[in-house]
């Protein structure tokens, strides 16, 4: 498994992972060296001195401790060492008893100093654990409080670690999503634009870094928006210029009765012109200059179909999914780009249909012809400019190449793409995938 399978994928988790990670490492270093170094040293350092203190009183006892004895031992054991001991007249401890893990350095202190037979055991539901030592004539069991052997310091440490852990976590968290916040801003206004829609509500803020990339990604915009501007005043001007001796040309015509011929002739030569004109303009316009309303894509869907086939004989809708969403969209482009793909499937084919599908985050339309279809190695070339399979420029088989241009254009403007593959019916299959 590699490393960047299992990291985090987002900006703010890969940043919280750089702080915690640290944070964990440190405190598992802390903790290791507490538990090694200063939580075994001082529970060896108390075991010590409380194996003295029993060492004391067991040998003040003797072997065979009289009941005076026991009574003025038991008296100083509480008064000085804070330990509380009785008789168990004539017990006898049994072989081969077990201690619990706990009691390992004070069961090793106890061998030591004593060199007695003992049992260790915690008192259940209490503070306590009691030790039995077997004498001559029975046992003395010392009640002792667990304060003698254990320290809280270790649970008040590990509290303290997590605590503090928790704490500095949380405010990383706050800090760095004010800090990511502004990235992300930023990175909407992006696709956004990639989408072919307006931004309007893009503020500069953030670190000094984040800032240099918002004014960069504002003077782009500004430059692309220009740039449009400029593009879309020279066809309005070129349009102009080309249609002007056009209409001049067809006033001409149309005073001319004595030669039928050639006036149908040039008729049809002026005709093919301008379409092949209206064709330059509509790819060289620039569709992001469309506004973009929420719109329904099936009925652009019937809208193009109607257009391409209006018997509606040779087109077959499918019936879109339940809940078809409403998303903006560039009314005319799509339009004109589902005309474009009909017609050349009319004109191609015979026979065409069409289906939509939605998914998480896009809609896709798909549209198969039973026609020759488009050679694979010839796919990514068909979709450029004045690229046309067939070289004629006769209106029955063609014009201009620009129809799968014109199309994969508006595609673009909103984000998409446009897929050419193999249809089911023989011919070609278009996918258009546009972002919801």
């Amino acid at each position: 498994m590699r490393l960047r399978n299992i990291t985090p994928k987002s900006l703010f988790g890969r940043m919280l992972a750089i702080i915690l990670v640290p944070i964990i490492l440190v405190q598992i270093i802390s903790v290791s060296i507490f538990y090694e170094r200063h939580w075994d040293w001082v529970s060896r350092h108390m075991s010590k001195n409380l194996a003295k203190d029993l060492g004391l009183l067991i040998d003040e006892l003797g072997n065979e401790p009289s009941k005076d004895q026991r009574a003025l031992s038991a008296v100083r054991a509480r008064q000085y060492f804070d330990i509380i001991f009785y008789w168990l007249d004539g017990g006898i401890l049994k072989p081969n008893q077990s201690f619990k893990s706990k009691f390992r350095n004070f069961r090793t202190s106890l061998e030591s100093r004593i060199k007695k037979p003992f049992y260790l055991s915690s008192i259940e539901d209490s503070t306590k654990f009691y030790v039995d030592i077997q004498l001559a004539n029975g046992i003395v069991r010392m009640n002792i409080d667990n304060k003698r052997l254990f320290v809280p310091t270790g649970i008040t440490f590990i509290m303290w670690s997590v605590g503090a852990s928790v704490i500095l976590f949380s405010i990383a968290i706050i800090f760095l999503r004010g800090q990511v916040r502004p990235i992300l801003r930023l990175a909407n206004a992006a696709r956004q634009i990639g989408f072919g829609r307006e931004v309007t509500d893009y503020n500069i803020e953030g670190a000094t870094e984040v800032r240099i990339a918002g004014r960069a990604f504002q003077a782009m915009r500004h430059r692309i928006n220009k740039q449009i501007s400029e593009r879309t005043s020279l066809l309005a001007g070129v349009s102009h210029d080309l249609k002007t001796p056009l209409t001049r040309m067809r006033l001409q015509l149309a005073m001319m009765s004595n030669i039928e011929d050639i006036k149908t002739e040039f008729e049809n030569e002026i005709i093919e012109l301008e379409n092949m004109i209206d064709t330059y303009l509509d790819f060289a316009r620039n569709d992001r200059e469309e506004q973009m309303v929420d719109a329904s894509l099936f009925k652009l869907l019937q809208q193009a179909a109607k257009s391409s086939d209006p018997d509606g004989k040779q087109i077959h809708i499918s019936i879109p999914p339940e809940n078809l969403p409403v998303f903006p969209i560039q009314v005319q482009s799509i339009r004109r780009a589902l005309i474009n793909l009909f017609t050349n499937a009319m004109r191609y084919a015979g026979k065409a249909s069409a289906q939509i599908q939605i998914f998480d985050d896009h809609s896709e339309i798909i549209i198969d012809d039973n026609g020759p279809g488009i050679p694979r190695d010839k796919r990514e070339e068909v979709v450029l400019p004045f690229t046309r399979l067939d070289n004629s420029r006769n209106n029955k088989t063609g014009g201009t190449g620009l129809g799968l241009s014109i199309a994969k254009n508006a595609v673009l403007n909103h984000g998409g793409e446009l897929i050419l593959e193999d249809s089911p019916l023989g011919g070609l299959r278009i996918r258009l995938l546009l972002p919801l």
